[in-house]
């Protein structure tokens, strides 16, 4: 019998029942400038998020020599060569210790990616209630298992990946470590809407009853993070900016404040909206209904001692009187007073019986 779907990120418990617990993706947004970037902490927790995340590299260690000096030059870099542009927006401890004291006081928790084992062992230092890793790292067993025995909770990215190795990387850590929140990823930048693919949500929910399923959103809108919950996702991450126009690849995807805001009030209007499942009248509904609804009345004006017929009745509205399903109730019944026409049949005051004999 597998365990109960639950997991804890920082503060948050996370089940099926809970709300959805929202990832600002800062990742390299802010530039390099930690001014920039603490905006995007402020901004993130303005909108509702519940942790922001940034992503850690030791370049010289994570990329081969060739690729750490190849001439990267485009309208989105920050150096001559890919070395110097991933180094320019790269941040070390004191800025780190900086975010960590300052996300605590916003009250978000904050986290980074691990792209290789030192920065792993860099976020331990740190002490990170958390840690993601990234789609491209979903084959990458050995820093799976190094981050798995540090012994914090894991968000594994999907994107680019079958099932199988999605499974491999589940029978990996899962005898280390079973804090373990897997994340239905397209790795497009953006991706095609049809490569969403968000019907995965509920493949890895059947297929990992044990563990918390999210959903990493790289699309540009909102709606999608809305429908993933409803498919069972509880962790949503999404990337975020201050402004899409900014210089950087991340951006264009990325949600600007309004659309954090709004994604994050939607997503709690939805667990409210689905409600306990029990269908059930709302004090709301009665004055729309009762307008909207139709009693049954007297046709025309009707003698005392009439026995009704079904030409005597009809379905008017509003409603508050007998509704139109006792109809055939009424039928038959003598009157022991006179209706006038559009008069609400009653039962109680007017005193319709059955005749006899």
């Amino acid at each position: 019998m597998a365990r109960p779907r639950s997991l804890v990120l920082g503060n948050h418990r996370i089940d099926d029942e809970s709300d959805c617990y929202v990832i600002a993706e800062i990742g390299h947004n802010h530039q390099g400038s930690l001014e920039t970037c603490k905006n995007l902490f402020l901004a993130a927790r303005n909108a509702g998020a519940n942790a922001v995340k940034l992503q850690k590299r030791d370049n010289k260690t994570l990329f081969t020599k060739a690729a750490y000096n190849k001439v990267y030059d485009n309208p989105n870099s920050y150096g001559a060569t890919y070395g110097e542009h991933r180094e320019f927006l790269e941040f070390g401890w004191p800025e780190y210790m900086e975010l960590q004291t300052y996300s605590r006081e916003l009250g978000l928790d904050f986290f980074a990616t691990a792209f290789d084992i030192p920065s792993a062992d860099f976020l331990e230092q740190l002490n990170v209630p958390a840690y993601k890793l990234a789609s491209g790292d979903l084959k990458s067993i050995p820093l799976l298992q190094h981050v798995a025995r540090i012994g914090k909770p894991m968000i594994l990215s999907t994107g680019g990946a079958s099932l199988d190795d999605i499974r491999r990387a589940y029978d990996a850590v899962m005898p280390i470590n079973n804090q373990i929140c897997i994340m239905q990823c397209t790795g497009g930048y953006p991706p095609e809407w049809h490569e969403l693919n968000l019907m995965v949500i509920d493949v890895l929910r059947k297929e990992f009853p044990d563990i918390t399923v999210g959903f990493s959103s790289h699309d540009s809108g909102i709606a999608m993070a809305v429908a993933g919950y409803m498919l069972g996702a509880r962790v949503i991450e999404k990337h975020f900016t201050l402004n899409r126009a900014m210089k950087g690849t991340d951006h264009a995807f990325s949600l600007e404040p309004g659309g954090l805001t709004k994604m994050v009030r939607d997503l709690k209007r939805l667990k409210l909206a689905l409600g306990d499942g029990k269908k059930i009248t709302y004090a709301s509904e009665r004055a729309p209904i009762t307008k909207m609804g139709k009693s049954l009345v007297a046709k025309r004006d009707l003698p005392q001692g009439h026995v009704l017929t079904d030409d005597d009745i009809a379905m008017k509205s509003p409603g508050g009187g007998i509704p139109p399903y006792e109809w055939k109730n009424l039928v038959g019944k003598t009157l022991v007073r006179p209706m006038q026409e559009d008069e609400h049949f009653d039962f109680i005051r007017l005193a319709v019986e059955k005749r006899t004999g």
